[in-house]
């Protein structure tokens, strides 16, 4: 893949969930990252979005794709906290680290951090990130199961 290809903003995290350690992209370097950005209240991360990303990590070695939650939350603020979080993915059955976007710090703004540094329109949103560290995917809302193993594994399969 030509080297004109962008570096993938850092994600700007307040904690990270599932994982004993901060995650950064310079420490998944190596590895094809799918970050699936959601929110607990919606109903297309809810129906498509999480469930997808648990068959991911599922089904691909730890060695060569790592599968990241985005707790992006742009409404709904007070519904939405770390308690509320930690039991959600419980009864959802998430195991892959799941980082929560910092909030913009402004009350007229309530787009976290993270989120608009990607400049997401919304969730669910999927983030595909080849070994360099380089954004190759921006999708927000679905992507069906057979596109995304194809682009997982083209993405696993180059050199450069």
């Amino acid at each position: 893949m030509p080297s004109k290809l962008k570096q993938a903003p850092e994600w700007t995290i307040c904690k990270w969930l599932n994982t004993d350690e901060d995650i950064t992209l310079q420490s998944l370097q190596g590895k094809v990252v799918a970050a699936f950005a959601f929110q607990m209240l919606c109903p297309g991360c809810v129906e498509h979005s999480i469930p997808q990303a648990r068959r991911v990590n599922a089904m691909f070695s730890k060695d060569d794709v790592a599968v990241i939650g985005l707790h992006t939350v742009f409404e709904h603020h007070s519904a939405m906290g770390e308690n509320s979080l930690v039991a959600f993915m419980h009864e959802y059955g998430i195991t892959f680290p799941v980082g929560i976007d910092i909030p913009s710090g402004d009350d007229k703004d309530p787009i976290p951090k993270t989120m608009r540094a990607y400049n997401m329109g919304g969730t669910p949103t999927l983030l595909l990130i080849d070994r360099q560290g380089r954004l190759r995917k921006h999708k927000m809302g679905h992507e069906h199961d057979l596109i995304l193993g194809a682009e997982l594994m083209s993405l696993m399969r180059e050199t450069e």
